[in-house]
């Protein structure tokens, strides 16, 4: 199967000090040659991120951290959930290029 950008994945990700896996939702940036690079997406509302809400399709409303990028296979994604509005997509890679433009000063 083939995800898009701004589909939101429920993945079994890896904890970053690498002691274990927990399946989270996150929204899928791009896929080339067989991986997928997603940001991760919290409930946890005071982190920094774009909002993520019910009535988006989110289970609970949540923050997508852009501060939050990884790569996965596509064999760790389980399912699709839901897919974000032009807007919201708009919004997520604009915040993006903000972060990339930010580290070539």
């Amino acid at each position: 199967m083939n995800y898009s950008s701004g589909e939101i994945v429920l993945a079994n990700i890896q904890f970053s000090d690498m002691a274990g896996i927990k399946k989270r939702p996150a929204v899928v940036l791009f896929e080339d040659f067989g991986n997928i690079v997603v940001a991760g997406i919290t409930s946890n509302l005071r982190m920094k991120g774009i909002p993520l809400t019910k009535k988006e399709g989110a289970i609970k409303d949540s923050v997508i951290k852009t501060n939050y990028i990884f790569t996965i296979g596509k064999e760790l994604v389980e399912k699709s959930l839901f897919s974000l509005k032009k807007q919201k997509k708009i919004l997520l890679y604009t915040e993006l290029e903000k972060k990339i433009h930010q580290l070539k000063k």
